[in-house]
């Protein structure tokens, strides 16, 4: 099955104030955020990308931006199902602020049971079903239009992101805060018909080696290699 590049976007306006920026229109990046998103193509030029799947929100479409600019013929999608968190009545607010508030712990201790305030808050557990729901659907759809072997992008968000990786690694989502995801940073999971394997976790440098190898599968598809890895995808 296919090989999932995500993204989180590069740094924004609501990362350097220290603000929960969820839905909130018009943050944008900012200054360094922009330079992050400038050295994208670089980064991922050793790899064939077959398509580009991305949140509606401002700071994913910007971060994408040289990235599509540099490959014209790449197919660019928006995909609702991973833009942020609904946090409600949290958007907008200072970070500082929210740890002062009684559902702070439990959003670090036991996500699984948080729901955030207000009319369009949303649980953490509804943000990681409708995410992965997303991501087996763009499997499915890039597989058959690619190849099993394909390589295809998504640019989310810091907790979809984290969530993703925990379900791919079987985690309950209680651990996913447990996970750190840099801005512009990528994550690197290749999905098999047994198991998903997680390549590269907020990896920030070049990324050539996920490059498909074109080497014979393992007996099995989907074994883990046993005694490790042997340094090719």
């Amino acid at each position: 099955m296919a090989t999932l590049i995500l993204v989180r976007h590069g740094r924004s306006t609501a990362n350097t104030e220290g603000v929960l920026a969820g839905w909130t229109p018009g943050v944008a990046l900012d200054e360094r955020g922009a330079e992050q998103a400038a050295e994208l193509p670089a980064r991922l030029a050793g790899l064939p990308l077959a398509a580009a799947v991305h949140s509606p929100l401002q700071r994913c479409r910007e971060t994408l931006e040289p990235l599509l600019a540099a490959r014209p013929e790449l197919p660019a999608h928006t995909e609702e199902r991973i833009g942020e968190c609904r946090y409600g009545d949290w958007s907008g607010r200072k970070l500082a602020e929210l740890a002062e508030e009684p559902l702070w712990t439990t959003v670090q201790q036991h996500p699984s049971a948080a729901t955030f305030p207000g009319a369009d808050g949303e649980s953490v557990r509804a943000m990681q079903a409708r995410a992965v729901d997303a991501v087996r659907e763009w499997n499915g759809r890039i597989e058959a239009e690619h190849g099993e072997h394909s390589v295809y992008l998504m640019c989310s968000h810091g907790d979809i992101i984290k969530a993703l990786v925990a379900d791919a690694l079987g985690l309950h989502l209680d651990l996913f805060q447990r996970i750190s995801v840099e801005p512009c940073s990528v994550t690197a999971i290749r999905y098999t018909r047994l198991r998903p394997f997680l390549l590269r976790l907020s990896e920030t440098g070049r990324l050539d080696s996920l490059a498909p190898s074109g080497e014979p599968a393992r007996a099995a598809e989907g074994d883990a290699a046993v005694g490790g890895a042997t340094g090719t995808p």
